[in-house]
């Protein structure tokens, strides 16, 4: 079942000699349950490609249906609604919210769309995530792979129809990021949710099942593992 199609998205900066095609005519679908690495060198595209699959920005021209809504087609508010139930963000700076603790933060997105989340779901994640001693701490009271793992929570928790995550290792050393790929992992195996990382470790690519490469806002390749 397809979850994501992509048509022709464009997104450009500039005029004239100055324009630049940061995403260039790209198009692809994703199947329900994939977990896709979308890598590429720095400037290649990839976190604007990420943007935009996720609509935090507008493309130039082109559409992106998310289990089958245009959601280009939709205004800001409506966009800005569909985005809170449906795609699940991690960033690689975490973006947590300084005063609120680790229920709080993973909660954010049901607080806003005022159906907070059940006590049973809550509990199952705070344990996948492995947080059960932490769920009452503040951010500044956690470990960077700690704040990652809350950041996983607060993406699954609306169970959305795709999780985006840019970089979600970048700022890890390498036992926080093998711990923060298998979770995304067993989120994508445990709540048949479907991931697309962005990522310029090949490494960590290599663990996707698909991997989509992207070069001066195009794809080159794309391939299954």
């Amino acid at each position: 079942m397809e979850i994501l199609r992509v048509e022709d998205l464009t997104k450009t900066y500039g005029k004239g000699e100055n324009k630049i095609n940061a995403v260039d005519h790209v198009s692809f679908s994703v199947e329900k349950g994939e977990f896709v690495a979308v890598i590429g060198s720095s400037g290649s595209g990839k976190s604007t490609l990420l943007h935009l699959l996720g609509g935090v920005d507008r493309p130039t021209s082109g559409k992106v249906f998310i289990d089958g809504e245009d959601i280009y087609s939709l205004n800001n508010d409506n966009l800005a609604v569909f985005r809170r139930r449906q795609i699940g963000l991690i960033y690689q700076f975490y973006n947590l919210i300084p005063i609120l603790n680790v229920e709080e933060n993973i909660s954010l997105p049901c607080e806003l769309d005022g159906t907070p989340a059940s006590r049973k779901r809550m509990d199952e994640i705070i344990k996948t995530l492995g947080l059960e001693k932490r769920k009452n701490h503040l951010p500044n009271e956690l470990s960077g792979g700690q704040q990652q793992r809350v950041s996983i929570g607060r993406a699954i928790i609306n169970s959305p129809a795709l999780i985006l995550a840019d970089e979600p290792t970048g700022n890890l050393d390498s036992k926080s990021s093998e711990e923060i790929m298998s979770l995304l992992k067993l989120s994508n195996k445990k709540y048949n949710q479907t991931v697309i990382i962005i990522t310029h470790d090949i490494e960590i690519a290599k663990e996707a099942d698909r991997v989509i490469t992207i070069e001066d806002g195009k794809i080159i390749k794309d391939e299954r593992n």
